[in-house]
């Protein structure tokens, strides 16, 4: 067994990755890789959760989505690169977790409560839906993992994982590590409308797209509304293109943007063309990797069949465990 702690993280396979999901998460995990033992997951089960009427762009976004992970900079020979449906261990725990589950605790599940409950989306009023947060303990437990990487938004899916886990280990013994969340110290990146940034909102700038159409995006982002004129000043607190100078640009030069910016010393076009420089220095060695990943065109498949394969001896080495604590037949996993 490894020394290092046990991470494990993941998102749903929704396509090309963009800035968001980069200062979000990605930057996150890539300062971890050397630090933890990481299992990177990528969900597909948690993307039928909401999306289960139409499955046919999972294949095509599961491939974009590992290509941009890799190009960020995860190593599969650091971390384990894998998808979640083919280790069906995963549903076994889901399933096992369940009789553990409280329904009401379920339902106290902001998502459930806000979507369905609130909003009255009848859609989503399924099984699944409501279940998703104990598939998404199995995920966690089932690897042992001591840290999750999350949001202020998804603590309490940790919590709850804490609560499921002590539950069984109260009545069965020490069967699983009780997880600890540690948070993202990166700030929320909006879209380039100054809504929040998201794919349906095309106000996303993506980590695969050129020097041009990064420009472009970052052209028409929007700025203090009260700065009409160029000669007009400004208050960066007010404007989302200070919010990614403080992620992108290098600390010693916002006294220098905020100066010129309060001070109507630059217009916002200028401050805009400073920024473009910060973005284009930290995706320029991600265009890099992955003109290299490219070349090979399997490549990105031989890392998940890899990681799948890691992933899974590790889920089966837990299932023996859960399987001889809560005294049932041994099935395959021993």
């Amino acid at each position: 067994m490894s020394e290092k702690k046990i991470l494990l993280s993941g998102s749903r396979p929704t396509g090309r990755q963009h800035l968001g999901n980069y200062v979000g998460a990605l930057k996150q995990w890539l300062e971890l890789q050397d630090e933890c033992d990481c299992y990177f997951m990528v969900a597909d089960w948690h993307a039928l959760t909401n999306s289960y009427n139409d499955t046919s762009s999972l294949p095509e976004n599961t491939r974009l989505q590992t290509i941009d992970w890799l190009s960020t900079g995860l190593d599969p020979e650091k971390s384990t690169i894998f998808v979640q449906s083919a280790i069906k261990e995963h549903a076994e725990l889901s399933l096992l977790l369940g009789m553990f589950t409280p329904l009401g605790l379920a339902e106290r599940c902001t998502s459930w409560k806000d979507q369905v409950i609130e909003q009255g989306n009848e859609v989503l009023r399924t099984y699944g839906f409501l279940g998703y947060p104990v598939l998404q303990s199995a995920d966690i437990l089932m690897y042992q993992a001591n840290i999750v990487p999350v949001g202020k938004d998804q603590v309490e899916h940790i919590e709850k994982t804490q609560d499921i886990a002590q539950k069984v280990n109260v009545r069965y013994g020490d069967v699983f590590q009780i997880p600890e969340w540690r948070l993202s110290h990166s700030p929320a990146l909006l879209g380039n409308d100054g809504r929040k940034m998201s794919k349906s909102y095309g106000n996303c700038i993506y980590l695969a797209e050129n020097d041009k159409e990064v420009w472009e995006k970052i052209r028409v982002m929007v700025t203090d509304p009260a700065r009409v004129r160029k000669t007009d000043p400004g208050d960066p607190e007010k404007c989302s293109v200070w919010d990614y100078h403080k992620v992108f640009t290098p600390k010693d030069r916002w006294d220098e943007i905020q100066t010129n910016c309060k001070t109507a010393g630059w217009g916002c076009m200028e401050c805009k063309k400073v920024l473009n420089e910060a973005v284009k220095a930290e995706l320029d060695p991600m265009r890099e990797r992955r003109a290299k990943i490219e070349e090979k065109p399997g490549y990105w498949k031989e890392v998940l069949e890899h990681g799948n394969g890691v992933a899974r001896n590790r889920a089966r080495e837990t299932m023996a465990r859960v399987r001889e604590k809560l005294h049932l037949y041994p099935g395959d996993s021993q």
